[in-house]
């Protein structure tokens, strides 16, 4: 929830001008209210997402916006089951599977958050959150070429605390481990994995050079022309 009009039009204004990596997909999260303004004045090889969504077209679901909505703004992606939706705002897993269901039944791409709280990873039981909850998504899930997982360790989003590289590749490479098992041969090899929890400028090349981790979810620094440099961390 940041930004205005002036502010994320400097920030539109920064992107459309910087030489992007051609082999990195880039999707700009706008809040709901800016979705048709970042749409209409982002250049067109930059994707836009919504932040979230509501798991039926419509009806009397005061405040809430449906995957039908969001593609009448041109807009292609949706983030759904973000940690803040589901600590903050207490969006359980069943709630974030039938988003997930509707959001690529509408046509959709789904960007699908997973992550362990600081006392879960404390506890040893990362990887039992996971893939419970990768396992609700997988099971609302059709056609993985709509899908990409994103990892964000809640412990390390916005609190200046980033998963080493190591751990971050940890997860990934055991996840991927998981859909191989679970999913499929091809999906595993197939998903993209970002990773999601304080991405900077300064770490967004070391993080970006292991094996399982296929970008970022970037938050904070998103708001910043590092933004750029993160967009071109394997250029």
């Amino acid at each position: 929830m940041n930004g205005d009009k002036k502010s994320l039009g400097d920030l539109i204004t920064t992107l459309n001008t910087a030489s992007l990596n051609d082999e990195t997909e880039v999707v700009c999260g706008a809040p709901t209210v800016y979705l048709d303004f970042a749409r209409s004045n982002l250049d067109a090889r930059i994707g836009v997402a919504a932040q979230n969504c509501y798991k039926v077209a419509k009806g009397a679901f005061t405040g809430e916006i449906s995957p039908v909505m969001i593609k009448d703004c041109g807009v292609e992606w949706v983030i759904l089951g973000h940690s803040e939706r589901r600590h903050v705002f207490g969006e359980s897993d069943e709630l974030i599977g039938q988003k997930v269901a509707h959001a690529l039944e509408s046509g959709l791409g789904v960007i699908a958050c997973i992550g362990e709280k600081l006392e879960e990873r404390e506890a040893g039981t990362t990887e039992e959150v996971v893939y419970t909850q990768t396992q609700v998504i997988a099971d609302n899930v059709k056609d993985w070429s709509k899908v990409v997982l994103a990892y964000e360790p809640v412990w390390a989003i916005g609190t200046g605390k980033t998963a080493s590289p190591e751990q971050a590749q940890e997860v990934h490479e055991k996840l991927r481990e998981w859909m191989r098992a679970n999913v499929s041969e091809a999906v595993a090899d197939s998903v993209r994995i970002i990773y999601g929890g304080s991405v900077t400028g300064a770490n967004c090349k070391e993080l970006g050079s292991q094996n399982d981790v296929d970008g970022f979810l970037v938050g904070g620094a998103s708001l910043k022309p590092e933004f750029v440099d993160i967009i071109n961390a394997r250029a």
